[in-house]
């Protein structure tokens, strides 16, 4: 009997283990925020410490209420032939969603945002790998040759300073991925390391690094590597406008701007979304089929009601008065936010369903 009582607490807490493991693998998955992030700003890159070490630009983050900076630093590669891929933000109907940045060896998608050093809206311009070495173009990285010789002078020309942190939506970056950047997507990932995981907690608890604070100007614009928040920092050269949105009743955030948006064919072009590398090929495919399966009704939904509001208005036209039109447009507007609305909560809970899994530093599966 007390071997089973025994047995019995062994598997209950070994559950209890596995379910907060699936937990913990889901938080962060699916992250959202009703308002944009404020601008980029602007800063000098910390001098590189190290062979083997690549710049990850620093990005605006959430943390349920407010924006923090997580300042951009040095990082080693997790792998030789390894590149970083920059998290964005992107609109996504009713809401921003956070695109979370991975290892890979090719660049993918990052919004077309331009956060600098090599990251100036598609591709990585900043350096390259060569026989197990990673080569710096000493043109947009701060390297100092006695230390590190494996450089190399390219000029970067039209490169635009564009601040904006967000692609889509009203003032956002106006770009798309490439098929080069599809494909990316598809290629095995590695998730943010340890280090890079650490970095981004230590900001979340510096108040100072709260947009609600400075205002689009984080005291601490980079670090030299992850978490050294004392030493070796920059701060910005000018700061970020910060726009949130007047506060609710309840003091949080109150909702975006609606879409002013009044008809589906006024809407945006929707690209269709590459599910996630999960490691397994057959599960690759399946994933991407629910997805393009997806995209297609979503479409379909789109011509369906087009054609039922341009119906009303035929049916209208003869005999309606300037109120009875302006109703309808105000009925049509409010079908066609209702509709964004529930897109964006499909692809939100797609995405959740099609999260990989966890990993470890080494790109395995846990």
């Amino acid at each position: 009997m007390r071997i089973n009582l025994w047995l019995r607490l062994c598997l209950i807490v070994l559950a209890m283990f596995a379910f907060s493991s699936v937990a913990r693998a889901q938080v962060g998955v699916a992250i959202s925020a009703g308002f944009a992030p404020p601008e980029l700003p602007v800063y000098e890159q910390p001098l590189c410490p190290g062979d083997g070490y690549i710049w990850t630009p620093g990005y605006w983050a959430w943390d349920g209420s407010d924006y923090f900076w997580v300042p951009g630093t040095w990082v080693l590669a997790p792998e030789v032939g390894y590149l970083w891929t920059p998290p964005y933000w992107g609109w996504g109907g009713s809401a921003f969603l956070f695109h979370a940045g991975y290892w890979g060896p090719v660049i993918g998608f990052y919004g077309g945002i331009n956060y600098g050093f090599g990251y100036f809206g598609h591709g990585y311009e900043g350096g390259r790998w060569d026989n197990g070495h990673f080569f710096y173009n000493r043109e947009v990285n701060n390297v100092n040759v006695t230390v590190i010789h494996n450089v190399y002078n390219t000029r970067v020309n039209n490169v635009t300073v564009n601040r904006v942190s967000y692609n889509g939506g009203q003032g956002g970056i106006n770009a798309r991925a490439t098929s080069q950047e599809e494909a990316a997507e598809r290629e095995r990932h590695i998730p943010p390391v340890a280090a890079q995981e650490q970095h981004v907690e230590q900001a979340r608890g510096n108040q100072e690094l709260r947009a609600s604070v400075n205002h689009g100007r984080p005291p601490i614009a980079a670090t030299a590597k992850p978490g050294e928040f004392r030493g070796g920092v920059t701060a910005p050269t000018s700061e970020g406008r910060y726009n949130p949105p007047a506060k609710g009743n309840a003091g949080t955030p109150a909702p975006a701007a609606r879409n002013t948006a009044v008809h589906p064919n006024d809407l945006p072009a929707h690209d269709r979304l590459p599910a996630p590398n999960t490691g397994n090929d057959q599960l690759n495919q399946k994933y991407q089929k629910q997805q393009d399966q997806l995209y297609a009704k979503q479409q379909k939904e789109h011509q369906q009601l087009q054609q039922k509001q341009d119906q009303e208005h035929t049916r209208q036209a003869k005999n309606a008065n300037e109120a009875q039109k302006q109703q309808l447009e105000q009925k049509h507007q409010q079908q066609t936010q209702q509709m964004e609305q529930k897109h964006a909560q499909q692809q939100q809970h797609m995405t959740q369903q099609h999260q990989p899994p966890p990993q470890h530093e080494g790109g395995k599966p846990k």
